[in-house]
């Protein structure tokens, strides 16, 4: 497991993969019983891993509490983060992003995870209430306060996270660190804006459901359920477009030609694209079993060549839509020396 900066904004050292714990406990009725779950964490560790990404929602609160028990002995090797917003500490007025309840969930999370500080702190969702100088601004105070270390923004639209970052930049508060975003094969919409984001503000990117929600393992080819069946189609992907069926095709091609399974051939991907990256992007990776887990380390040893990365690129690819798909027409024109459509028009001198 190799480690790198956590984008150019921090010097959070953490490994290229995390793992993500949201399948910690059975309070969503799926999930992974303590045992199970212990022994993903020991190998993860094992593996080198040292960023571990849970929530408070995550499982009704028995993915922290697990998680907490887990990182007990080895709490200063581990990246510790989590979120709030959805977790609901204190009922109605612990939900969104509001102060009071950003207050009440980090102390609410300290206390399941027994830990004196949460290393990354997201918000976990935008809402349409609270204002982003508001959670900026208690970022801040949990920082100075020594209960949170960094602070980044989890499923934010783009524009947001530029404004809260140049917001945070001008008025000296603690600069946000990174974004969370679900970004795979199977969902590649984050490259109209919060990708390009990312790089041009230098952010670390946090890529959760690398798999698409399992998609592009192949396995619901084969009648297999995993989470179709056990979150109810909730953050699933299916083959419901052309172009998913042309992406799973393609990944399943590709892992024919490594010899490796679809898992590991589509989380290579995303390694490519880190290592291509001028900032940070790390998959979460987030197995209910230890099979799980195995079938996705794999992916460190998985070397993908150009034309097969072009190949997945191609399957997979989104229409970036306006203004991109304009600016991208222009720019051919000028390089085939047609005329500049952005051009002013030149006034004839008489």
């Amino acid at each position: 497991m190799h480690y790198k900066s956590f984008g150019r904004r921090s010097g959070l050292r953490v490994a290229e993969l995390a793992l993500g714990t949201g399948n910690f406990g059975t309070g969503w009725g799926y999930g992974s019983e303590r045992d199970e779950a212990k022994a993903v964490f020991d190998r993860y560790l094992d593996a080198g891993g040292n960023f571990i990404d849970t929530a408070d929602g995550y499982q009704m609160g028995q993915s922290e509490q697990l998680t907490g028990e887990f990182i007990a002995s080895e709490r200063d090797r581990i990246v510790l983060a989590t979120k709030y917003t959805l977790g609901g500490a204190g009922g109605l007025a612990g939900t969104g992003n509001s102060r009071k309840a950003m207050v009440q969930s980090v102390e609410a999370s300290l206390r399941r995870l027994n830990t004196d500080r949460i290393d990354l702190y997201w918000a976990h969702f935008a809402d349409a209430h609270t204002p982003i100088e508001e959670v900026l601004r208690a970022f801040d105070d949990l920082v100075r306060a020594g209960k949170i270390l960094y602070a980044g923004l989890s499923n934010f639209p783009a524009w947001r996270i530029a404004r809260a970052d140049a917001i945070a930049e001008l008025r000296g508060w603690s600069p946000l660190v990174g974004v969370q975003l679900e970004y795979s094969l199977a969902e590649r919409t984050a490259d109209r804006e919060l990708l390009p984001m990312i790089e041009a503000l230098g952010l670390g990117g946090a890529l959760w459901s690398p798999l698409g929600g399992g998609l592009l393992t192949g396995k619901y080819r084969n009648n297999e359920q995993g989470r179709l069946q056990g979150f109810g189609g909730v953050l699933v992907h299916t083959e419901d477009s052309a172009r998913a069926t042309s992406t799973v095709d393609a990944v399943l091609a590709i892992a024919r030609e490594v010899d490796a399974p679809p898992a590991q051939v589509a989380i290579a991907w995303l390694l490519h694209k880190d290592a291509a990256s001028s900032t940070t992007l790390v998959p979460i990776l987030g197995p209910r079993t230890l099979a799980q887990l195995d079938g996705t380390l794999g992916a460190l040893d998985v070397k993908l060549t150009a034309e097969q990365v072009a190949r997945l690129d191609a399957a997979s690819a989104v229409p970036l839509g306006a203004p991109y798909e304009a600016i991208a027409k222009s720019a051919a024109g000028i390089a085939g020396g047609k005329p500049d459509l952005l051009q002013a028009r030149k006034v004839p001198v008489a």
